[in-house]
């Protein structure tokens, strides 16, 4: 799937403007000129003025070879890759509505396990790969970056 290059560039102008936006509710520095606000007002117009270059060249290249809004790759007509893209949607979805009330350690197991399943990995290594990466992970952003991971029902345990 391809998006000319005019939709994605008036996506990211939008999303900047909504960065700038949100910028106003930042409160100042006392005695400073500028405040918390200054950097990702900074990045947004960066990203805007980029944003404008890729929507000209989108519009050119439309004008020019009148390429389509969008366009579908090879893999969208075959339903397995589609099923596999929805599928790693719905693993994100899953972890955001369930990683605090089961814990992060639960439900990164059960996303990389349904994954790996889904994708051909055999059973007993899938399980194994799970639980290893499921501790890695808890353990480096967890331990050694003291990232506040959610515990859910695993509070009392850990």
């Amino acid at each position: 799937m391809r998006f000319n290059d005019a939709v994605v560039g008036a996506l990211f102008i939008l999303l900047a403007g909504a960065m700038i936006a949100l910028t106003f509710s930042f409160p100042p520095f006392p005695g400073q000129k500028y405040g918390p606000s200054l950097f990702p007002r900074i990045i947004a117009s960066g990203i805007i003025l980029c944003s404008a270059m890729l929507v000209l060249r989108g519009l050119k290249e439309r004008r020019v070879a009148g390429s389509p809004w969008l366009g579908l790759a090879e893999w969208t007509r075959q339903p397995r890759r589609l099923a596999s893209f929805a599928l790693m949607m719905a693993a994100m979805v899953f972890y955001i509505l369930a990683s605090e009330p089961l814990g992060f350690i639960l439900t990164a197991f059960l996303i990389q396990l349904c994954l790996f399943l889904w994708f051909g990995v055999r059973p007993v290594t899938a399980l194994i790969v799970a639980v290893v990466m499921t501790w890695l992970v808890q353990y480096f952003f967890g331990s050694l970056m003291r990232v506040p991971l959610p515990r859910g029902i695993l509070d009392s345990i850990l």
